[in-house]
């Protein structure tokens, strides 16, 4: 204990002190902290989805037993330990090799970003989210599997997702597809996408009840229309009987669209009304007396 007060007290005597005659290397000292922090995170991250997993705690626990024998005065344990954590950098290169190496590999990709935890922009991510959806529901509608996708916007549907099985899974064509594929477990019901993710499948949705809908009209496209009226949801709907694509929006079906205005319409309802900032009225307004006073004032 009297070592370790010695050594608080040293290094109070040679750190602490200069940070109170020059607080502004306490900003350094801060930076320096946040940076140690994150890198520890994003190696225990790297190490917890790896086979390296069990032995990293290995060493930890090593490391741990090596202090405490030298704290009670475990000499041979502590010389034995010692003798083991002088070769432990070479053990690590050894024992890690396979993930120090896909470490390096990401510094020349483009994964470079997410590997340190900083996504794409949300606007590309979900065009690329949508751009997938289309190529799943072309794929669908190809071979006339229905299908039941509802893209949530800023209305939350929890209580929706809440009756099907959660997924959780990144946007892929080919899991939605796989998804609706007849005589599988989750291809009854709707998928839910919400924030760039397949949260569920498998989930029931409000049936429309409006006398006005056309009798020709399956349960499907019901659903769709009852969940696109009752949220800000767009809901696309694959046909099993014909092979066409519907869009519901809003309490109205857009029905058999092509695959090009399909994107369009996703585009147009996800994307650009939601993250691309519109002019307000009053702006537009002046604009539009602006243009038509150009066009037509009278010059002197």
């Amino acid at each position: 204990m009297e070592n370790i007060s010695t050594l608080i007290h040293n290094f109070y005597e040679q750190n602490l002190q200069i940070y109170q005659q020059y607080p502004i290397k306490l900003i350094t000292l801060i930076i320096d902290i946040t940076m140690v922090i994150f890198l520890a995170i994003q190696l225990v991250k790297i190490v917890k989805d790896s086979r390296a997993w069990q032995l990293a705690k290995g060493i930890l626990f090593l490391i741990i037993a090596n202090g405490l024998s030298a704290l009670f005065g475990l000499n041979i344990l502590h010389y034995i330990l010692s003798a083991v954590m002088n070769w432990g950098v070479i053990l690590l290169i050894i024992i890690f090799q396979p993930e120090l190496r896909r470490a390096l590999e990401q510094l020349g990709t483009s994964k470079f970003t997410k590997y340190f935890g900083i996504d794409k922009d949300i606007i590309t991510k979900t065009k690329e989210d949508i751009y997938k959806i289309v190529i799943a529901a072309t794929e669908l509608a190809k071979e006339k599997k229905g299908a039941l996708i509802v893209i949530e916007r800023d209305i939350e549907i929890k209580d929706i997702v809440a009756t099907g099985v959660k997924i959780d899974a990144e946007v892929s064509p080919q899991l939605l597809v796989n998804i609706f594929e007849p005589n599988t477990p989750l291809h009854d019901g709707a998928v839910i996408i919400g924030n760039n993710k397949i949260e569920a499948a498998a989930c029931m949705l409000p049936l429309s009840q409006n006398k006005n809908i056309s009798t020709a009209l399956g349960t499907r496209h019901r659903a769709a229309i009852g969940m696109s009226k009752e949220s800000d949801s767009l809901v696309v709907v694959v046909s099993e009987e014909t092979g066409k694509i519907s869009v519901a929006k809003d309490g109205n079906l857009i029905a058999d669209v092509r695959e090009d205005t399909l994107k369009k319409i996703l585009i147009s309802n996800v994307v650009t009304k939601r993250f691309v900032p519109q002019e307000q009225p009053q702006v537009r307004l002046k604009k539009i007396i602006g243009e038509f006073y150009e066009k037509h004032k009278i010059k002197n």
